[in-house]
């Protein structure tokens, strides 16, 4: 996968670019987390999954430019829900769906997870790359808006918002694919979902990069 980036033409954003992304091409900017290829690996993993996934829509929370959602839907006929705070986050995911010729498919929602998503709505697969890095710790990467990366004093803030999401929205049958820092907080996921009716699985590990936690809700 090529990760050369171009300049995007015709915008006034500071650092607006544009890179590779599997078969998509990613626009970004510094209000958003620049997209880091390796996390084409949850695309292609959640890709995968909807092979056999119950039917439904696909939940992408904390969605930055929506490349990793947007990935994962983008061989199949899924209609895909974009979640993020950040209002820069929603305009540039609408326009990469747009871009990739998905916008017909493709939902914005800005704002706190817990506002957006509607009772009794829910997803077979969603896909999440919550801040994982703990405030302490934010300044080893100046270049990333705080926005996009600050966990909380241990890193799980966020993540705790969307674990309670996955148990109110995760449909039966259903499975998660959570993007965290370290296998330690995937441990730590682990100890804070016991008996809530999710099961941690499969963890995929990427060096220094972060990791792949995989979450089930039994049928």
């Amino acid at each position: 996968m090529s990760t050369t980036s171009t300049t995007t033409p015709g915008t006034s954003h500071p650092g607006a670019d544009r890179l590779a992304y599997g078969e998509l091409e990613i626009s970004f900017d510094d209000r958003v987390l620049r997209p880091r290829p390796w996390t084409a690996a949850q695309s292609r993993w959640a890709a995968d999954l909807l092979r056999t996934a119950p039917p439904g829509p696909v939940l992408e929370l904390c969605s930055g430019a929506g490349h990793i959602g947007l990935l994962a839907v983008h061989g199949s006929r899924r209609h895909l829900v974009c979640v993020d705070a950040n209002p820069a986050a929603t305009e540039l995911t609408a326009a990469n769906a747009r871009a990739a010729g998905m916008a017909d498919r493709v939902e914005t929602r800005e704002g706190w997870i817990r506002d957006v998503l509607r009772a009794g709505e829910t997803f077979p697969l969603v896909v999440a790359d919550p801040p994982w890095v703990p405030a302490a710790e934010t300044g080893r990467f100046p270049e990333d808006p705080l926005l996009a990366i600050d966990g909380g004093e241990d890193g799980l803030v966020v993540v705790r918002e969307v674990l309670q999401a996955l148990r109110q929205h995760l449909a039966p049958g259903g499975v998660a694919l959570l993007q965290l820092g370290t296998a330690a907080q995937a441990e730590a996921v682990g100890e804070a979902l016991r008996d809530s009716g999710l099961v941690p699985g499969e963890l995929r590990e990427y060096g220094d990069r972060g990791v792949l936690l995989r979450l089930d809700r039994p049928a």
